[in-house]
């Protein structure tokens, strides 16, 4: 399975940037997306998740501001990040809980390769 994540950039304090993940390969089903960020010297921490079932959850930090969201196929997530602000700037990772079908049913935790965020006047 990959995660194909693209989006980020340079962006000025009150403005825009949406991010997608795009997932493939050997996929049965996806059970959630989500988006994380690490900003230097800080762990990895949640953004937004959207479950298979549309139920979503935000930090804190970007409830408000942030809207994730998925296409009808189910593989592809989008994060629209508004009002950004220099403290949202970040690596942003793209995760997802895929079952895969080898035989067996198992659930996988796949992370794109990270896009850079950086909110600055």
């Amino acid at each position: 399975v990959q995660l194909q994540a693209s989006g980020g950039g340079l962006v000025q304090p009150g403005g825009s940037l949406r991010l997608s993940c795009a997932a493939s390969g050997n996929i049965f089903s996806i059970n959630a997306m989500g988006w994380y960020r690490q900003a230097p010297g800080k762990q990895r921490e949640l953004v937004a998740r959207i479950t298979s079932g549309a139920m979503t959850n935000y930090a804190d930090s970007v409830t408000g501001r942030f809207t994730i969201s998925g296409d009808n196929a189910g593989n592809t997530v989008y994060l629209q990040m508004n009002s950004l602000k220099p403290e949202d700037t970040a690596v942003y990772y793209c995760n997802a809980d895929i079952t895969q079908n080898n035989g067996v049913l198992f659930n996988y935790d796949y992370w794109g390769q990270g896009t850079l965020v950086t909110v600055s006047s």
